[in-house]
């Protein structure tokens, strides 16, 4: 076996399926005497009715404020006489949860956790407080130009598709929640087919399988649906744009792109790798030079890939002052059309994958770190010996490789643009 120092791969990595179809994987780590604990299971926003929008996030916001067993004081009591942590979030595909303590402590952090997830009672006078507190959330969104412009561009970009709705919902989606619908969207959704749990850290990899399989393996519920199918999607017939006035501000933000591959594409690592090129690099890249370091329009100005499960965004973002919006958004274009037509020079390339290359293993020295790549693997069926493989994956792809991944994904005249800023000639 490699030295614990290394990267993790499958002589190091344990992956069992317990009898109810939860995945676990997990992996020592003899220098720590922490546990990190993370998991996901199939109850995110792609299950919310059109009319109840966040109702997901809703209910992962209301799993540690009371179960069968323990009011919310008396679980953030458990937690805090142990020096623990242990919380869960909500997104399109899943609701995730993670958590750390002693690894003595382990098996009452895995505890805590299955009280939430099996048996929480959705206490009517924590509803309240956290439907004010996701509704503030909301009315602070609509005050912010990035965010609304992240929203408008979504319409465009995914209108027809789940991933044009915002998993946070809106003030009239998330008004009429009931604490029966909370209820109701637990009893159902939540259960052990598709769910992924992954520990790392001072404890034995098979004494972590079986204190999970202890805690989680009788688990069984026959109503949870079978995994949310995404429809096709199709890119915009031709460039769109859209601006929403917001009084008072004295920022533009801007949003341009489109739809890019899915994280398993054999084209993800030439695009991404690409994308690092366009806007990420050094000062943001190609375009942090051009937009922000050379022009002086924009505060801000990079691009990013998501590279999921879904057509996650292939997209550039500048913050600018509202009267350079159209000269940032023609050299945003520009800086677009020669990434698609011509090859990146060799030292972009080899400085990108320098970078990938030596920052991988940066970011598997912690528990955490481990924790969430190991997800990654699960999730987007990588393989256990993907981090292995990476140094060779990330060399062996050639400026040609960026070159068309760009065409294919990057066509300006299937974009979007979406702006968020003060209404037109508005003094802030």
């Amino acid at each position: 076996m490699m030295a614990h120092t290394s990267i993790p791969g499958a002589d190091d990595i344990t992956r069992v399926e317990l009898a109810n179809g939860i995945v676990v994987l997990a992996r020592e780590n003899p220098n720590s005497k922490a546990v990190t604990v993370r998991g996901s299971l199939l109850a995110g926003g792609l299950l919310d009715p059109d009319d109840k929008l966040g109702l997901a996030d809703f209910t992962a916001s209301m799993l540690m404020r009371g179960t069968a067993q323990r009011d919310f004081q008396a679980i953030y009591d458990s937690l805090e006489s142990i020096g623990a942590s242990f919380g869960f979030n909500s997104g399109t595909h899943t609701t995730g949860f993670g958590g750390r303590s002693l690894a003595e402590d382990f098996g009452l952090l895995l505890q805590l956790g299955r009280e939430a997830l099996l048996s929480p009672v959705f206490p009517e006078a924590h509803v309240e407080k956290v439907r004010a507190q996701l509704l503030t959330g909301l009315s602070l969104r609509a005050q912010d130009t990035r965010d609304m412009a992240s929203l408008l561009f979504d319409e465009m970009v995914y209108e027809g598709h789940p991933y044009a709705r915002a998993d946070e919902g809106h003030p009239h989606t998330i008004a009429p929640i009931t604490r029966q619908d909370l209820v109701d969207f637990h009893e159902h959704n939540f259960g052990p087919r598709g769910m992924l749990i992954v520990v790392v850290g001072g404890i034995s990899a098979a004494e972590a399988v079986e204190q999970v399989r202890a805690a989680f393996e009788d688990w069984q519920n026959p109503q949870q649906p079978a995994q949310v199918q995404l429809p096709p999607w199709q890119p915009l017939a031709q460039r769109a744009y859209r601006r929403l006035d917001i009084a008072g501000k004295s920022q533009s933000d801007l949003i341009i792109g489109t739809g890019g591959p899915l994280r398993k594409n054999p084209e993800y690592m030439a695009a991404s790798l690409g994308n690092n090129i366009l806007g990420r690099f050094g000062m943001m890249g190609r375009v942090g030079d051009s937009v922000r370091e050379k022009a002086g329009l924009a505060y801000y100005a990079y691009s990013s890939l998501g590279g999921g499960l879904g057509p996650d965004p292939w997209l550039l973002e500048a913050g600018v002052n509202p009267s350079n919006e159209e000269q940032a958004t023609d050299l945003i274009f520009k800086e677009i059309e020669r990434f698609t037509s011509e090859l990146v020079s060799e030292d972009e390339l080899s400085d990108s994958q320098s970078n990938y290359i030596g920052s991988m293993p940066l970011s598997l020295e912690s528990n955490g770190g481990v924790a969430d790549a190991l997800m990654s693997l699960e999730r987007f069926g990588l393989g256990l010996d993907y981090y292995r493989k990476f140094p060779d994956e990330v060399r062996a792809v050639t400026r040609e490789d960026v070159l068309a991944a760009a065409a294919r994904y990057l066509k300006t005249d299937e974009m979007a643009i979406a702006v968020a800023g003060p209404p037109r000639g508005e003094v802030a």
